[in-house]
């Protein structure tokens, strides 16, 4: 199943892969938004020059997924699924990715903080679930 997400107004390509059962953001697009670069595959090159841990990586973190391309037809793009961009949009210098890597800190942190006391992830599940809506009746069960 492919689909659009926008962020900002733009869209980004998107793909769901049933076997795996997860999506894929084409690359180029989220790094034209974050960057706003006229030739995103020109910026991941140099992007892949600085970050050579990145660069290493990159055939585990980038996957070909049929999507539709910026002409209209179907080819192969490099995409990435959720955790592979978040590792990408750490190494891109941009106001817009600030967002980003100060949500990935934080998430970060409260995991750390879950691992020496569990007992807060516990808390946390259930604040979330109060704030989605569900009774307390429910969540105690």
């Amino acid at each position: 199943m492919d689909s659009m997400q926008m962020f900002e107004d733009k869209a980004i390509r998107t793909a769901w892969d049933e076997e795996n059962e997860k999506w894929y953001f084409s690359i180029s697009d989220v790094v034209e938004i974050l960057t706003e670069s006229q030739n995103p595959k020109e910026y991941i090159k140099k992007l892949r020059k600085r970050d050579t841990e990145l660069s290493d990586k990159w055939g585990t973190i980038c996957t070909p997924v049929k999507m539709i391309s910026k002409d209209g037809a179907f080819r192969k793009i490099q995409a990435t699924d959720i955790e592979g961009l978040l590792r990408i949009i750490q190494s891109i210098p941009s106001p817009k990715a600030e967002p980003f890597k100060m949500w990935l800190a934080q998430v970060g942190s409260e995991r750390i903080e879950e691992t020496i006391d569990p007992e807060l992830a516990i808390d946390r599940a259930l604040e979330t679930y109060l704030k989605k809506g569900y009774s307390e009746d429910w969540i105690h069960q």
